[in-house]
Protein backbone atom coordinates (compact mmCIF):
# COMPACT_ATOMS: atom_id res chain seq x y z
CA UNK A 1 0.00 0.00 0.00
CA UNK A 2 1.25 3.15 -1.12
CA UNK A 3 1.27 6.68 1.26
CA UNK A 4 -0.44 9.16 -0.69
CA UNK A 5 0.47 12.25 1.93
CA UNK A 6 2.71 15.16 0.57
CA UNK A 7 6.67 15.78 1.96
CA UNK A 8 6.18 18.88 4.91
CA UNK A 9 8.70 21.35 3.34
CA UNK A 10 10.85 23.01 4.99
CA UNK A 11 9.79 26.78 5.92
CA UNK A 12 12.08 29.75 5.35
CA UNK A 13 12.40 30.38 8.93
CA UNK A 14 13.76 27.07 9.29
CA UNK A 15 15.98 27.43 6.84
CA UNK A 16 17.42 30.50 7.89
CA UNK A 17 17.57 28.85 11.45
CA UNK A 18 19.63 26.20 10.18
CA UNK A 19 22.75 28.33 8.01
CA UNK A 20 22.90 30.42 10.71
CA UNK A 21 24.03 27.55 13.14
CA UNK A 22 26.26 26.11 10.49
CA UNK A 23 27.72 29.68 10.13
CA UNK A 24 28.09 30.09 14.10
CA UNK A 25 29.38 26.69 14.37
CA UNK A 26 31.77 26.61 11.78
CA UNK A 27 32.72 30.40 12.64
CA UNK A 28 33.77 29.16 15.91
CA UNK A 29 35.66 26.11 15.12
CA UNK A 30 37.69 28.15 12.50
CA UNK A 31 38.21 30.78 15.43
CA UNK A 32 39.29 27.91 17.86
CA UNK A 33 41.54 26.72 15.42
CA UNK A 34 43.18 30.15 14.84
CA UNK A 35 43.78 30.75 18.63
CA UNK A 36 44.71 27.86 19.56
CA UNK A 37 48.04 28.08 21.72
CA UNK A 38 49.76 25.26 19.43
CA UNK A 39 52.55 25.04 16.97
CA UNK A 40 51.60 25.97 13.52
CA UNK A 41 51.18 22.45 12.17
CA UNK A 42 49.07 21.31 14.48
CA UNK A 43 46.36 24.64 13.79
CA UNK A 44 47.12 23.15 10.01
CA UNK A 45 46.18 20.08 10.70
CA UNK A 46 43.13 20.46 12.70
CA UNK A 47 42.04 23.53 9.99
CA UNK A 48 42.23 20.75 7.29
CA UNK A 49 40.32 18.64 9.55
CA UNK A 50 37.36 21.17 9.95
CA UNK A 51 37.46 21.59 6.17
CA UNK A 52 36.96 18.13 5.91
CA UNK A 53 34.62 17.37 8.54
CA UNK A 54 32.51 20.70 6.32
CA UNK A 55 32.94 19.44 3.00
CA UNK A 56 31.34 15.39 4.23
CA UNK A 57 28.72 17.51 5.51
CA UNK A 58 27.81 18.79 2.26
CA UNK A 59 28.24 15.34 0.55
CA UNK A 60 26.22 13.38 3.16
CA UNK A 61 23.32 15.91 3.09
CA UNK A 62 23.39 15.64 -0.91
CA UNK A 63 23.15 12.16 -0.54
CA UNK A 64 20.30 11.65 1.91
CA UNK A 65 18.35 14.33 -0.10
CA UNK A 66 19.23 12.62 -3.37
CA UNK A 67 18.22 8.86 -1.63
CA UNK A 68 14.87 10.76 -0.36
CA UNK A 69 14.02 12.10 -4.14
CA UNK A 70 15.20 8.95 -5.83
CA UNK A 71 12.35 7.00 -3.28
CA UNK A 72 9.51 9.27 -3.57
CA UNK A 73 10.12 8.75 -7.50
CA UNK A 74 9.39 4.76 -7.32
CA UNK A 75 6.66 5.37 -4.94
CA UNK A 76 5.12 7.64 -7.60
CA UNK A 77 5.82 5.13 -10.71
CA UNK A 78 4.51 2.49 -8.58
CA UNK A 79 1.15 4.13 -7.78
CA UNK A 80 0.95 5.21 -11.23
CA UNK A 81 1.06 1.58 -12.25
CA UNK A 82 -1.59 0.78 -9.71
CA UNK A 83 -3.84 3.87 -10.86
CA UNK A 84 -3.45 2.48 -14.22
CA UNK A 85 -4.46 -1.21 -13.66
CA UNK A 86 -7.61 -0.06 -11.47
CA UNK A 87 -8.31 1.83 -14.56
CA UNK A 88 -7.96 -0.95 -16.77
CA UNK A 89 -10.05 -3.64 -14.97
CA UNK A 90 -13.08 -5.06 -15.48
CA UNK A 91 -14.56 -6.99 -12.97
CA UNK A 92 -17.51 -7.29 -14.81
CA UNK A 93 -15.70 -9.00 -17.86
CA UNK A 94 -16.14 -12.74 -18.49
CA UNK A 95 -12.74 -14.57 -18.52
CA UNK A 96 -13.51 -16.94 -22.17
Amino acid sequence: MTNNTIPAKNTNAFFLQAAIAFGIALLTMVLAVCYLPVDPWIRAFLALGTLFLTTSSFTLAKCVRDAQENQSVYARIDQARVDRILAEHDPFRQVA
